[in-house]
Order: structure tokens, then C-alpha cells, then sequence
């Protein structure tokens, strides 16, 4: 009952407490002031009666007991007339009352600012920084490939401007990026679309801007009035590199025109879908790229022509030991990767190589290594046809068949599993239909079924593609139709059908469904697990492409050391932040990422030297030549399990002697 009786006396006092603060300001300063004197006068008067020098007379210990509590409250504590005291304790009030306000209004305007800072509502007045604008999972790999490629700078500055929370965007870049050193990163907050907000992060005095695709079926458009407020923002042509991704093929002209013409609009769907058929057909090829595109190794640059003015294309191939040459870039500004050896090097022109750093590019004549008894003349390739496995379907699948039916031999086929609805069923004829040497049949499944791919006989197949499936639904097989594709579902054929529909997401549009990338990646990992159960099973090694939206669930991937994985989001970033430092770079991986020109293979090295005994890679690169190709490193298969670099070795010495087996492969830049 006491303990009763104490939590309800307290509970009273609470809520009297409450009620007295909810009375207002002139209520609390009354009551302030009273419970101030209750304690004041009585202190006071207690240090005057214990006071041995104090007055004898009451009216003197009264007026000392005035002057204390006039002191202790900083009225004076005047003694004299009641007109005198009623004076000076006025006076005294009104200077509390000033002093007081000021304090208060200082304290204020201070808060304010303080406030302000930490909203990221200031502007940043730099100048030569990169500005990031929006948040997306891009935006990590993003500045930290910022903060690698400044690395060796002495000041350098990020600015980030995104609808955030400035404290939130700090503490979660802060997290993964450890070590910025040189460069400060700056995060303001502020919408992308509005030019007076996005003018806080100083886009006229940028040397690169970097506008991210948010997540969302509205991410492109929202990309596209990004472009067309920082134009509003920065009237006329800046001098900042502008570079831009979209999702959707069918808004990169449209985020293109609002761009400019200096401008640099990536698509997110055509690449992906673009290096996923090139490293299906060559395994090893995402290792290649990704030390290729980031900054810590060996990337691109470009080098004056020096004393090579005059020289032949192919004279220049061994004029570096220790850089790749791969292709030229003119006065006029126009990219020629790979072009015929006897193409002259003019005065301006500047020289496309694969170095270690922009000053590693230093001439040196490596043409006295090569061994001729070494090298050897290819032998003709037979055309194969090949049996493919597609497992999943989202937006880029079309883009994917597309490709393969572009790069594949004649009676090459492909067996594609997904979940699929009668709209995706009924559009599969539309993209089976243009095929001219892809031969295409769709089973309807689930991926994540461990029957289902039991009965594929996967180990079979000479190359398998896993992509993450969206906004797809089992349902049962439409009825036959006529065309070049076939539907096979629960084992037979039942039909022909397209995978372009609305719930497909289909070529440009939208995933549908409300599948995120993380939920994505967890079907692919499920479905990566039986694969490797199968082929442990079958004792055999499957050649395994992996698509995938989040880098850290690549590292949960259940598949061996060095498979392939392209990782949407990471291999964006590494592509823009290599445009915004070189913007010639654009047009280097346009074709490179292109279905005609020149792009990255892995050949059998015994295609050209010999494999028994040791060779110089200038010989490699003297072969390779001989052939209109550009050697930029090799691969190891000794070593294809073994990390970091997994066999791959990017830019070696031209005078590293190597003994290769018939199993390694040659890098090269090559039109086929």
C-alpha cells in the first residue's frame, strides 16, 4: 500500500508539473520567480545570522539579507529610499532583460545555423570537384572509386547532393569508405530536380558531374530532370563532364537530349545484358573487366605521341614495356581502338593504353624480346554450335537473346526457365521470331526448384546464364502456337510464347511485381546452391555466368573462386567514374560494350607461341599483331581458383618471361 501511496503522490506531482509548464510563458516566469526567492531569501538570511562581522540590529541584518539576495539575483541590492531601491531594482531588470533577450537571440541565430549545417542546406563553394547527385546503391562504389582515383592528388572534393538526411548520408559513407584520404567528401541535402537546391553543391565550377538512376519504375524519368534542372542550374555549356546512367533502353535518347551534346548517358540494361553474352562466351572476361575498370590496378589512359609522330598503329604496340597499347585518339577527338597497323600517328594525336598510372606511360622499345622461333600461326577455327541455358527472366532477357543470336554459330540453341504469366507467354513468339541463328525454347519453372533443374541435366550445357527474375507468376501453358520459338512447360511442348509483357518488365520496361534487388539476389542465391550441388554430383566444373544487383551478396555466393559475376550496380559505377576522369573514355567503351567493332577476348595462347618453353610477352604481343589484334595480358588456368587476381594478369613487362601451358589464355582487343 506505501509503495502505492508513493508512485501516486509522485504521479501527481508529475502531472501538476505538466500542467504548470502547459500554463505558458508569463505562468512559468511567475512561478520560476517565486520557487527562486523560496530558496534565495532563506539562504540568504541564514549566511547573515551566521555571520559573526554581521549587524547587531535587526534592520541591519534585514538590509544585509537585501543586499545578498540583490546580488545572488543580479538586481544590485541598492539599500537607501524605497524611490532609490524601486529604481535601481528596476534598472537592474531591464539590463537582465537585454542581456537576457541578446543571449537568447545569439543562442538562437547560432542553433539556427548550426541546424542549418546539419540539414546540408549551405552551399559548397569549391572548385575542380566531382558532384554526385542522388542516392541509389550505386553511390558507395561510386565515391570510393572517386576517393581511389584521387588518391594520388593532393586536394580533391566529392560534393553529394541527394533528398536525405545530411547526417545519414555522412554516417553511411563514412562506414564504407574508411580511409577518404585527400579527398573530403561533402554531402548536401537538397532534390536533384530543383536548381536552386541543386546549385548548393556548385555544378558551374564542377569538373564532373555524376547523375545517378534512383531505384523505382520512375528512376529514369526522375535522371532525366536531373539533366534538364542542372542545365537550368548551369546555363550555357559548363565545362564540367556530365555523365549519366538510365535503366530503360528506350529513355537513354531522351536523357540524352536533356544532357546536351556533351553529355554521356549510359544504359544500364543494354550493358549488362551486353557483357553477360560476352562473358557466357568467354569465362574469365568479368575478371578481366573488373580489374580493367577500377582504379586500383591497371585502366586507361592516354599519352602524348612524343617521338612517336610519324610511326605507324603498329610500330607503337612495342614502343612500351610497360603499357598496352590499344588504339588512338586524335586531335579531332575521334576514338580509334584497334586500328589497321599501318595507320600513321600524327603530331597531336594521343596514344589509347592500358598503364598502371597516367605517369607509368613512359616509351621504351621492347621489340628486342621478342623470339620469332616462338611465335606460330593459328590454327582455323571450326565454327561450334553450342547448347545454352538462360535461368531467369527480367527486362534484359530480350536484350540477352538478342545478343547471343549476334555472336553465335549457326544452330546454336538456347533453353530459357522462368516463371512466366500468359502475357510474357504470348510475347515470346515476338522475340523468338527475328532469330536467324539461335534457336530458342522456353520451359516454364522455378529456378529455385532443385527438381526442376534436375531434370534440365544441366552439366550438359557448354555455358549457363543465371539473372535475377522480377514480377514474375507460375501459370499454366498457352495454348500451341506457330513460330520459331517453342514454350516447353512440366517437360513437353506446349506452345510459343514471348517474355516482353507487363509482367515480365519486357524490352524498356519496367520490372513489375515489387521485387527489390536484394530479394532478386536471394533467388539467384538459392537457386546458385543447387547448381553447385549438381555439379559436384556430375564431377564436373560448370561454366557459370551470375547476374546480380548487390555486390556483398556476390561475396555469399555459394560458387567456386573466380566464377563469373557481373554486378549491375557496381560495374555502372566503375564505368562512370572512368568517364568522369577521361571523357574520351565514353566512345572506348561504347565499342567496347558494342555488338560490332572490337572487343576483349580470351584466346588459347597456343594459338600463338609455342607452350614449350619460356617467352617474353612482347612475343605475345609481336603474334597478336600479326593478326590485327592488341595483347593486354593473359590468363592462367594453374591459377583460375586462386585469388585475388584469379590467373589474370593485366598489362605484364613486355620483358617477363612466361612458360604458358595449352590451357592459358591470350587478352586480346580484337574484332572477333
Amino acid at each position: 500500500m506505501a509503495q502505492q501511496h508513493e508512485t501516486s503522490l509522485r504521479l501527481r506531482l508529475r502531472y501538476r508539473f505538466d500542467h504548470l509548464v502547459a500554463g505558458g510563458t508569463t505562468a512559468l516566469i511567475g512561478w520560476l520567480a517565486l520557487a527562486c526567492l523560496a530558496v534565495v531569501i532563506p539562504a540568504s538570511a541564514v549566511l547573515v545570522w551566521t555571520d559573526r562581522a554581521a549587524p547587531t540590529t535587526l534592520s541591519g541584518r534585514l538590509a544585509a539579507v537585501w543586499v545578498s539576495v540583490g546580488q545572488t539575483l543580479k538586481i544590485g541590492g541598492a539599500v537607501g529610499s524605497p524611490l532609490y531601491v524601486l529604481a535601481s531594482v528596476t534598472l537592474a531588470l531591464v539590463a537582465l532583460l537585454f542581456v537576457s533577450t541578446l543571449v537568447s537571440l545569439i543562442t538562437t541565430g547560432i542553433n539556427r545555423r548550426i541546424m542549418s549545417l546539419r540539414r546540408g542546406h549551405s552551399t559548397v563553394l569549391e572548385a575542380g570537384h566531382t558532384v554526385v547527385l542522388g542516392w541509389s546503391d550505386q553511390i558507395l562504389p561510386v565515391v570510393g572509386e572517386l576517393v581511389a582515383a584521387n588518391a594520388n592528388q593532393r586536394r580533391s572534393a566529392v560534393a553529394v547532393l541527394a533528398p536525405k538526411d545530411k547526417v545519414e548520408m555522412d554516417d553511411e559513407i563514412s562506414a564504407h569508405v574508411t580511409d577518404a584520404g585527400t579527398t573530403r567528401i561533402i554531402c548536401r541535402s537538397g532534390r536533384t530536380t530543383d536548381p536552386a537546391e541543386l546549385a548548393r553543391v556548385s555544378p558551374q565550377t564542377a569538373k564532373a558531374v555524376l547523375v545517378l538512376p534512383p531505384d523505382g519504375e520512375t528512376g529514369d524519368a526522375h535522371v532525366v530532370k536531373t539533366l534538364l534542372a542542372l542545365a537550368a542550374a548551369v546555363p550555357g555549356a559548363g565545362d564540367a563532364v556530365v555523365v549519366a546512367a538510365v535503366r530503360d533502353t528506350r529513355n537513354q535518347v531522351t536523357a540524352q537530349l536533356a544532357a546536351g551534346p556533351g553529355g554521356h548517358v549510359l544504359c544500364v540494361d543494354d550493358i549488362i545484358a551486353r557483357l553477360l553474352v560476352q562473358t557466357a562466351r568467354q569465362p574469365g572476361l568479368s575478371l578481366v573487366y573488373q580489374e580493367l575498370l577500377g582504379f586500383d590496378g591497371d585502366e586507361f589512359y592516354t599519352a602524348a605521341a612524343r617521338g612517336l609522330a610519324g610511326r605507324t598503329f603498329g610500330e607503337t604496340l612495342l614502343a612500351f614495356t610497360t603499357s598496352s597499347v590499344v588504339g588512338l585518339l586524335h586531335a579531332d577527338g575521334r576514338v580509334a581502338l584497334n586500328p589497321e597497323p599501318g595507320t600513321p600517328i600524327g603530331a597531336d594525336d594521343r596514344i589509347i593504353l592500358v598503364s598502371e598510372d597516367d605517369d607509368t606511360a613512359v616509351p621504351a622499345d621492347a621489340s628486342s624480346c621478342v623470339d620469332e622461333d616462338a611465335i606460330v600461326t593459328a590454327r582455323p577455327g571450326i565454327p561450334l554450335t553450342e547448347r545454352l541455358l538462360l535461368l531467369g527472366w527480367n527486362r534484359r532477357a530480350p536484350l540477352i537473346v538478342e545478343q547471343l543470336d549476334q555472336f553465335v554459330s549457326p544452330g546454336t540453341t538456347l533453353d530459357v526457365v522462368a516463371l512466366g504469366d500468359d502475357a510474357t507467354m504470348r510475347a515470346a513468339s515476338g522475340i523468338a521470331g527475328a532469330r536467324g541463328r539461335l534457336e530458342v525454347t522456353f520451359h516454364s519453372g522455378d529456378i529455385t526448384d532443385p527438381g526442376v533443374l534436375a531434370k534440365l541435366d544441366v552439366p550438359s550445357y557448354d555455358s549457363v546464364i543465371v539473372i535475377g527474375e522480377t514480377g514474375l507468376r507460375p501459370t499454366a501453358p498457352p495454348p500451341p502456337a506457330r513460330g520459331p520459338a517453342t514454350w516447353a512447360g512440366q517437360g513437353t511442348r506446349a506452345g510459343r510464347g514471348t517474355w516482353a509483357g507487363a509482367g515480365s518488365g519486357g524490352v524498356g520496361g519496367a520490372e513489375s511485381g515489387g521485387e527489390t534487388g536484394a530479394e532478386t539476389d536471394d533467388r539467384t542465391l538459392v537457386t546458385l546452391l543447387h547448381l553447385r550441388a549438381i555439379g559436384e554430383a556430375a564431377h564436373r566444373e560448370l561454366s557459370l555466368t551470375t547476374e546480380m544487383s548487390d555486390d556483398g551478396n556476390r561475396l555469399l555466393a555459394p560458387a567456386r573462386a573466380g566464377a563469373d559475376f557481373i554486378v549491375s550496380g557496381r560495374l555502372i559505377s566503375l564505368l562512370m567514374t572512368q568517364i568522369s576522369e577521361s571523357s574520351h573514355l565514353a566512345d572506348v567503351f561504347e565499342e567496347l560494350f558494342g555488338a560490332h567493332g572490337n572487343e576483349l577476348y580470351l584466346k588459347p595462347v597456343s594459338d600463338y607461341v609455342r607452350t614449350d618453353r619460356e617467352v617474353a610477352f612482347a612475343t605475345l604481343v609481336e603474334s597478336a599483331r600479326r593478326r590485327r589484334e592488341c595483347a593486354v595480358g593473359y590468363r592462367l588456368r594453374s591459377q583460375a581458383a586462386t585469388g585475388p587476381a584469379y590467373g589474370v594478369r593485366l598489362n605484364p613487362d613486355k620483358r617477363q618471361r612466361v612458360r604458358f601451358g595449352e590451357h592459358d589464355w591470350l587478352i586480346v582487343l580484337a574484332e572477333s
